[in-house]
């Protein structure tokens, strides 16, 4: 039997995907925990407007990211810190830079920051986040005496 998966389903497939599946599997525990639907034409027109909905939004979020990325590579992050001699403190984190931007009005997750580690040296320093899937921006941070 052929059914249009609505949620992934281990070792069968992804959701969205059609799959030739035995009649049992799908009457009784696919379709049953409404994990699929059985394949038909009008399934299958929803499923193919679903998907061409998902494209098109996938592609404005990638216009937007990349328009967030040209502007926030352009600007300049200064993070006062406390330091004698040349020497840091205290690090930057990811965690404290993903704040600050946030702080000016860029929606960044700590997790998307590439270079986690902790920003140590007085002085410019570049950042790679990614903004959305295969859209990174590198971001100019600036460490100075407080």
């Amino acid at each position: 039997m052929k059914v249009i998966l609505l949620n992934d389903v281990k070792k069968v497939g992804k959701k969205g995907e059609v799959k030739e599946v035995s009649d049992g599997y799908a009457r009784n525990f696919l379709i049953a925990r409404s994990l699929a639907v059985p394949y038909s034409e009008g399934s299958a027109k929803v499923l193919e407007k679903q998907n061409e909905d998902k494209i098109r939004e996938d592609e404005e979020r990638r216009k937007e990211a990349q328009a967030v990325k040209e502007e926030i590579e352009k600007k300049e992050f200064l993070f006062p810190v406390k330091s004698k001699n040349g020497k840091v403190f205290n690090s930057v984190s990811s965690k404290q830079v993903a704040e600050h931007l946030n702080k000016q009005g860029y929606a960044v997750d700590k997790r998307k920051i590439i270079d986690n580690e902790p920003i140590t040296s007085l002085g410019y320093n570049m950042i790679r986040i990614e903004l959305y899937k295969d859209v990174i921006a590198t971001v100019k941070i600036r460490l100075v005496e407080e």
